[in-house]
């Protein structure tokens, strides 16, 4: 017996700390046959975030060795805590631009307190994440609705896109809204750098060509499957080294201006840690605050999905505590706020990543570019970098969600355009909060509004549905109406006067039956307008009746004392039930 309640205690133990460090399973027991798709996944996502994390850092306006710097100890971090298998950590688009659109305001892109600001940001998602997992808060990111995300992230890659003219066309623009800086570049256009353009959309070119075309064309000429993959996702690599190689060899950086990144620092990220200044904090709050919502959002959602196709598990509040704890890592190794990637996580499950083994592999090869090859990034036009984030970002303008939503609902396709526009206008933070606004207006509005149903009898049967959509018996001296929301303050009031309106309407009525099916809770606001209703319906002659109304709601009106006031008779397991005890239905 002793030796049984040792085991199930020991099993306990080690369920526990599976879930608190999910690489303790296939640390200790990792199969062999996991290596090969690791190893691959973690190479192939090691070249394509070498460039991308550069580019993402500049467009955060931090040098670019801060992106490689946010893409080791995080990746390492994850590899070990988080829940999934295939999610690739690491510097992301539009939390570059949060990061850009919070920190700007306080101190010059690029300088040291910049960079410290940086820092700061990483501590706080960290910390809001950490927290948000270790309470189980992961249920708060529903109030980001999809189609509020998909605005979001529409307008978000247009104001990113947009943000990177400067680089493409080799002109100076100012820091401003969407609007401010396509009004900038339209009426500058006529200064652009020709060899600065040509470089940059050649880049660009050459990344649609590798990502549309050429995994058709290698299958048709027979290339091996496994082959396919890493030369498809090899374009940033690409372009990285043609456009270095070709301007050290012109020597466009004298002859034709062409910017390039210049001095990137040789060796490990230092260990940093943030300026603790309250106030900056404060201002610093609203950002890492979005970036927590959005960054978790972008993560568990492909995180699932990928997971799904295998038939894993994704731990929500696991994922929360891991990705804090990546941020926390990129604080104290000069990074900044990073999270899980669409297009680099599809890519490590194509290539077969069985394990967090493929995200510290990753991070492996990039401290070991970080240590060895920086000096070659000298020569590295802006350009290229700018054209990996226009690629990488054309493809979350979500038109296909948008029309899909305008054909279902136009109150959820409103909350994306106004989400979309206000990103637009406003700028990312204020945008996608009055999205949630409106998202949130939209939902009391509709739910104020519930979906009322007067109901009899299906034939023979203890089956009822709507008068108005089924041929179905009804009694003059009855009324059963079947509310199809949970009750609550928004709505109670409209409850309330339907129903006076349905008695008053029909003077024969002695007998109201409200059908509870759909009524998940009642309120207090709700339990006052019930009570009410009892009292003026009886004042009318006329006897109410609860049908069909759930356990757990029961429990509460009969704790509270309204079943002992309205009398258990009047109280029905069901519809049908409700009817015999009136006498309508004789059986």
């Amino acid at each position: 017996m002793a030796r049984s309640q040792d085991h199930t205690l020991t099993t306990a133990a080690s369920a526990r700390w599976r879930a608190i460090l999910p690489a303790g399973h296939w640390l200790k027991q990792y199969p062999r046959e996991y290596l090969v798709g690791d190893l691959l996944a973690g190479f192939i996502v090691a070249v394509m975030l070498v460039p991308q994390g550069m580019a993402y850092a500049l467009l955060a306006g931090l040098p670019p060795e801060v992106g490689l710097y946010a893409s080791i100890l995080p990746l390492i971090i994850y590899g070990l805590l988080g829940s999934s298998r295939t999610l690739a950590v690491g510097p992301v688009a539009i939390v570059s631009l949060l990061v850009a659109t919070g920190i700007a305001p306080l101190a010059e892109a690029g300088s040291g307190a910049y960079l410290q600001l940086a820092v700061v940001l990483a501590l706080l998602v960290g910390v809001i994440q950490v927290v948000m997992g270790l309470v189980r808060l992961g249920f708060l990111v529903n109030f980001l609705s999809h189609p509020v995300l998909a605005g979001f992230s529409s307008a978000a890659a247009l104001v990113i896109g947009f943000s990177q003219l400067k680089h493409l066309l080799g002109i100076g623009m100012p820091r401003g809204e969407f609007f401010e800086l396509l009004h900038y570049a339209l009426t500058h256009f006529t200064e652009t750098n020709l060899v600065t353009f040509a470089i940059g959309g050649s880049s660009i070119l050459i990344l649609l060509f590798f990502k549309r075309n050429l995994g058709l064309l290698l299958k048709r000429w027979g290339l091996p499957a496994h082959w396919i993959l890493p030369i498809t996702k090899s374009a940033p690599l690409v372009i990285v080294v043609l456009g270095t190689a070709l301007v050290w060899g012109l020597h466009l950086e004298q002859r034709a201006g062409v910017a390039i990144v210049g001095d990137v620092p040789a060796g490990l990220p230092p260990l940093t840690l943030p300026t603790f200044d309250l106030s900056l904090w404060q201002h610093l709050l609203p950002t890492a605050l979005v970036i927590s919502f959005v960054g978790y959002m972008e993560s568990i959602a492909v995180a699932k999905s990928l997971a799904s196709k295998r038939r894993q598990k994704v731990g929500a509040n696991q994922e929360l505590i891991a990705l804090g704890a990546a941020n926390l890592g990129a604080m104290f190794t000069g990074g900044y706020p990073v999270t899980g990637g669409f297009s680099r996580s599809v890519v490590n499950y194509d290539a077969g990543a069985n394990s967090g083994l493929a995200s510290i592999i990753t991070a492996v090869l990039i401290a070991l570019t970080v240590i060895f090859l920086t000096p070659v990034f000298y020569f590295l036009p802006q350009a290229v970098l700018a054209a990996i984030v226009i690629v990488a970002v054309a493809g979350l303008v979500d038109v296909k969600t948008f029309r899909h939503v305008w054909q279902y609902n136009k109150a959820d396709a409103a909350s994306f355009l106004v989400t979309f526009f206000a990103v637009l206008a406003v700028g990312v933070e204020n945008g996608i909060l009055y999205g949630v606004a409106v998202a949130m207006l939209l939902f009391i509005w509709r739910s104020s509004r519930p979906h009322v149903a007067v109901v009899g009898r299906l034939g023979d049967s203890e089956i009822y549905r709507n008068v108005l959509r089924h041929k179905v018996q009804c009694w003059p001296n009855v009324v059963a109406v079947r509310i199809d929301e949970s009750l609550y303050f928004a709505n109670s009031k409209f409850l309330e006067d339907t129903v006076l309106g349905l008695i008053a309407d029909q003077p024969e009525v002695d007998h109201f039956v409200l059908i509870g099916t759909a009524v998940n809770f009642i309120d207090a606001s709700a339990l006052e307008t019930l009570e009410s209703l009892e009292r003026q319906l009886k004042d009318a002659g006329v006897q109410l009746h609860l049908a069909a109304i759930k356990g757990p709601v029961l429990d509460r009106l009969r704790a509270i004392g309204f079943v002992e006031h309205l009398g258990e008779q009047f109280v029905h397991l069901t519809t049908h039930d409700a009817m015999r005890a009136i006498g309508v239905v004789v059986e």
